[in-house]
């Protein structure tokens, strides 16, 4: 299976890109967990992708790809993966299709999970993490314990949020309807709890 799971930031593609990561045997390829770990790293990348992530801007394509083209080169995604927001524009998918053919492992599907914005600025704005486990905790649907401690993310300050949210939409707009176009784009509907959002996703899998 090789799947993207598309959806705007707090959309819950990371969730079910766990999920069903463990449904098909692949691995879930989050780029923005790789960014977060060269960002923890020190690296040069990495301090540069924290300041521009701070400041809800993206990191330029070239250096996205790169990463996930090491990573999808790896033994576990020999059998396929679930790319958990990657690509977020056409060019970036037209890289991918590029990696993918000359490998002559072509994409099965892409889902968008679709929520409306104003839950979305809800799920982002109220994500806390604790700072030793790195568990994310929800102050309304997943309240953490009380001798949690708690950092509240600088991509999920409500300012960068809505940033966060226009930059996906812009991005999106030529996205969607390209893999539409291709016969790829599967849109299910991302209110409810995650076991039914998962039903929904394997069902528009199947068709």
């Amino acid at each position: 299976m090789r799947l993207i799971l598309l959806g705007a930031p707090a959309s819950g593609k990371g969730t079910q890109a766990a999920v069903l990561s463990g449904q098909f045997g692949v691995p879930q390829i989050s780029t923005g967990d790789m960014l977060r770990a060269a960002t923890k790293a020190g690296t040069p990348l990495g301090k540069q992708a924290a300041a521009l992530m701070n400041e809800g801007k993206l990191v330029p394509d070239a250096v996205v790809i790169g990463l996930v083209e090491e990573r999808i080169s790896l033994p576990d995604a020999e059998k396929g993966f679930i790319l958990d927001g990657f690509p977020r524009t056409v060019p970036q998918a037209d890289a991918l299709s590029g990696l993918l053919a000359a490998g002559g492992a072509p994409l099965d599907k892409v889902v968008q999970i679709d929520v409306s914005r104003e839950l979305l600025m809800e799920r982002a704005t109220l994500r806390r993490t604790d700072i030793r486990t790195g568990h994310i905790y929800h102050l309304k649907y997943s309240p953490p314990p009380l001798d949690a401690v708690l950092e509240h993310r600088a991509d999920d300050q409500p300012e960068t949020v809505e940033k966060r949210l226009d930059q996906y939409d812009a991005m999106t707009a030529a996205l969607l309807p390209h893999y539409e176009e291709l016969g790829l784009l599967r849109r299910v509907d991302g209110v409810g709890s995650p076991r039914e959002i998962t039903g929904r996703i394997l069902a528009a899998l199947d068709h």
